[in-house]
């Protein structure tokens, strides 16, 4: 099943409950939930105490991705601030599978990422214990960015991995992506799509209808 995530760091942070609300009437199931600390990316965004704010007015799923050095001192607090998915950076922790398993335990779902330099084999030794895969077509750190589609082919790589292994996991794609090149994305295997400018750039419910419309086909 193809899904839109909209990314809620796009929106009008003085009225976060009613992004929600609005991608959530144009057919949106999940919504994603960018956390920067200004370390591991150059940027701060959204914390815990927003993601349990936004959990009183939202029954859509917490996509929550940590953009963060050293997840695994957070993500407790993030799981119990409302999150139902906890995505974290191979490159951010030295213990990855231990981050994985905490999730886990906690009854949440886990995926994993990678910037755009990191090879795509370093994903490998986790890919059988995960739930989501996120590829970035951008940079991460800020919004608004140019997709690139060179990433696709890390999304070609993990669908034929997932397929030749009997593997479940949901393949995610965020950065830049919009109307004009999600097919291409749906094509190469991906099936979770992160849309931030292109959903809250204007009427958010209408846009995230006209992508449901595409994910749909």
């Amino acid at each position: 099943m193809n899904i839109l995530s909209p990314s809620i760091l796009a929106s009008d942070f003085a009225h976060l409950a009613e992004a929600a609300e609005m991608v959530a009437h144009g057919g949106a199931k999940w919504l994603h939930i960018d956390v920067m600390d200004g370390h591991f990316v150059p940027n701060l965004s959204l914390g815990p105490d927003v993601v349990k704010c936004l959990r009183r007015f939202s029954d859509l799923v917490f996509d929550v991705h940590l953009m963060i050095d050293t997840p695994e001192k957070y993500i407790d607090t993030f799981m119990e601030a409302g999150s139902d998915i906890i995505t974290f950076h191979v490159e951010s922790t030295r213990v990855p599978l231990d981050v994985i398993e905490r999730v886990h335990a906690a009854g949440k779902r886990v995926g994993i990422t990678l910037k755009p330099g990191t090879p795509v084999e370093s994903l490998v030794p986790y890919l059988d214990r995960v739930d989501v895969v996120l590829v970035m077509t951008v940079e991460p750190g800020f919004g608004g960015q140019s997709f690139m589609e060179d990433q696709l082919e890390k999304a070609r790589f993990l669908k034929k991995y997932k397929d030749e292994n009997g593997l479940a996991y949901d393949i995610e794609v965020d950065g830049g992506v919009n109307l004009r090149n999600v097919r291409a994305c749906l094509a190469a295997g991906i099936n979770v799509i992160v849309a931030g400018s292109s959903v809250y750039k204007g009427d958010a419910a209408k846009n995230a209808a006209d992508f449901m419309r595409v994910l749909g086909e």
